[in-house]
Formats: structure tokens, C-alpha cells, sequence
């Protein structure tokens, strides 16, 4: 299993570096603008993302991020999607060991199963940093949104529009660092508020996220009608429940607050009649940004700090249909707080253009 698991890294990642970036773009005045080696001469510097969970517009724009600023740093980038092979996401990391890149991007994954692919890494000189996974390791830096305050802003406007007394249902997966956070805030919450009764739980990971736990949600719905609220932090799990009540009829009797945000879900928020009253979410593009920067200053010896955390804005249905927001685009010019992360960002580094409207 595990020979076979090496092939399947192995054909994954003569993909990947298909799909590698270009011609990289090289600064016209390196040493007048202080930029540190080995930035002097980018093009010879290669990084990897190495990906376990990779479906849903979330971690498309996470990755158009991470793509954006190795552009704009004239460095070369791999891509390898594990697709929730946590086993394969570890046999990646050997992979790109073997190629001898100069830093990696670990996003999300099992720490256990990560944890000694991430150290031999590091015996050998390359840098690692990590996005929503606990690596636990001090010379890995860990991106994250702010998972805890992405939960208390869609409950606490959960609360406001239900009060503190309502039947819920709960999409969860264990053992996924940024959910389990977002877990402890919501049994947070139902500590604080006996009134709130989960009244079901169910979640899963498996492809096509939103279609798998639509399937749950429909049965936790006709087993539990009195359900009210459903709390499905990750936007795939917000469109199962969406898609579950549309099947139903129910989107009268349900509201649903989740977490992230992308062009679909806008469009889904903004349906006549939709359930989906809230989301709190980072930009992932600019998320994906700052995990290169952290990166990047890893490679050129400077520090970005242990933890980075990137904050969240909360996002209601009635805010996207009273501005007028239509996309993403839309997003980022009506709300600058949720635009740029201006985080991790020396002077030296180059920044990304910001994509047309």
C-alpha cells in the first residue's frame, strides 16, 4: 500500500510541475531595494504547497493566492493536492524533500501523520511553514485564520436573530485542526446558553464535500423537523445543508451561519429565499498571500513570528443584497477590512497586483 501510495505521490507530482508557474519575474534593482539573497535572484528559488484538503471555492482562491505572490516574488512554485490522503500528503512532503526545494507549505492534513515528513524537512535545511494544520514545531510557523473569533461572530449574529434559546444542528469532522477550534467555540456557546440544544450531528469529508453532507443533513432534518439553526462552519458544509433544505422545502424554517465565503457562496446567499443568513470569513486569496510571505521571509532568515493569525469578517445576507455585492470582487472594494491582509509584509518584498473588478 504504501509502494502504491509512493507511485500515486510520484505521478501527482510530475503533474504538479506541469502546472508550475513560469517565467518567474525578477526585480529590476535588487540590491538598491535591499531585497536579501537568495531574493536577489529569485529564479532560483523553488517552494511547494503541499495540499490535503483542496475542494470547494475556499481553497481555489486560498491557492490563486499562493500563486499570486510567488508570481509577484519571481520565485518557482509546486503544487500537489493530496485529496484527504492524509498518508499520500506525508509521501508529498518526501517528494519534494527529494526535488530540494528551499521552503514548503504544508495545508491542513493529520499532524501525526505530517509531524516526521515535516522534521526530516528540516534536517535538511528547508523551511516549512503551516496553514490551519498543528504542526508543533518551533521553528514552524503556523498560518491561520482566526478560527475562535470566525465561530463567535456567526454565533453571536446566530444568537442576535434567534435568541438564546433554539433546536440546532451541527456539521462537524473531528480531528481537522480548524474545525476542531471552531468546535470548541461552539460547545463554548452551548455552555454559556443551556437553551441552545444540538439537536443533531453529522459531517464528513468525503468528495463532493457539500453533496456527501447533504445527504446527512436531509436525514438529520426528518429525523429532528424541530431544528431551527444549523451551524456549518466551512462553507461546503453551509452548501450541504443549503442543498438538503432545498430538497426538503424548509429554507422558511432553517437559518444557516457558517463559516469562509467565495463567489458561489455569495451567489447562494443571495437567492431568493435563501437560509444561509450569515458567514464569517477571511479572504483566503489574501490568506494564501500571506502564507508565501511567512515563507519567503523564512527563506531569507528573518522572522515572521510563531503565529500569524489572519482576521475574519462577519458577512450577512442582507449586508451582499443591500451593497449590491455580486462577487468576491465586489467583496474586497465595499469592504477594505476584508481585502488586504496587511500582515507579514517587509518593505523589501514585492506585492501582488490585485485582480481586475
Amino acid at each position: 500500500m504504501r509502494c502504491l501510495r509512493s507511485l500515486l505521490a510520484s505521478l501527482i507530482l510530475s503533474v504538479g510541475l506541469g502546472a508550475s508557474i513560469g517565467t518567474p519575474v525578477i526585480a529590476d534593482d535588487n540590491t538598491a531595494n535591499n531585497i536579501p539573497a537568495p531574493f536577489d535572484n529569485p529564479a532560483k528559488v523553488r517552494i511547494a504547497l503541499v495540499r490535503y484538503l483542496s475542494s470547494g471555492d475556499f481553497f481555489d482562491a486560498y491557492r490563486r493566492g499562493v500563486e499570486r505572490q510567488s508570481e509577484a516574488l519571481g520565485i518557482r512554485l509546486r503544487v500537489m493536492d493530496s485529496v484527504q490522503d492524509a498518508a499520500l500528503q506525508a509521501d508529498m512532503i518526501n517528494q519534494v524533500i527529494a526535488l530540494g526545494v528551499d521552503g514548503i507549505i504544508v495545508e491542513h492534513g493529520v499532524p501525526s501523520l505530517l509531524q516526521p515528513a515535516v522534521q526530516r524537512a528540516l534536517d535538511k535545511g528547508i523551511k516549512v511553514v503551516a496553514f490551519d494544520v498543528a504542526i508543533d514545531h518551533p521553528e514552524v510557523p503556523q498560518i491561520t485564520q482566526s478560527d475562535f473569533t470566525l465561530a463567535r461572530l456567526a454565533l453571536e449574529h446566530a444568537i442576535a436573530e434567534n435568541g438564546t434559546s433554539f433546536n440546532a444542528g451541527y456539521v462537524y469532522v473531528p480531528d481537522v485542526d480548524p474545525l476542531d477550534r471552531r468546535d470548541e467555540v461552539w460547545r463554548e456557546y452551548k455552555d454559556l446558553y443551556p437553551g441552545i440544544i444540538e439537536k443533531a450531528q453529522f459531517g464528513n469529508l468525503d468528495s463532493p464535500i457539500a453533496i456527501s453532507n447533504a445527504e446527512l443533513a436531509i436525514n438529520a432534518l426528518q429525523e429532528n423537523p424541530d431544528i431551527t439553526v444549523m451551524f456549518a462552519p466551512y462553507d461546503e458544509f453551509a452548501r450541504g445543508v443549503e442543498l438538503a433544505l432545498d430538497e426538503l422545502d424548509m429554507n422558511g424554517q432553517v437559518k444557516i451561519y457558517g463559516a469562509d465565503i467565495s463567489n458561489e457562496d455569495i451567489a447562494s446567499m443571495r437567492k431568493r429565499d435563501s437560509a444561509w443568513a450569515a458567514t464569517a470569513a477571511t479572504n483566503p486569496a489574501s490568506v494564501g498571500e500571506v502564507s508565501v510571505r511567512a515563507l519567503a521571509m523564512l527563506i531569507a532568515n528573518e522572522a515572521p513570528g510563531a503565529r500569524i493569525v489572519v482576521p475574519p469578517t462577519l458577512i450577512t445576507r442582507e449586508m451582499l443584497i443591500e451593497q449590491d455585492i455580486l462577487s468576491m470582487n465586489d467583496l474586497e472594494k465595499q469592504i477594505p477590512s476584508f481585502a488586504h491582509a496587511d500582515i507579514v509584509a517587509p518593505d523589501w518584498m514585492p506585492l501582488p497586483l490585485r485582480p481586475d473588478p
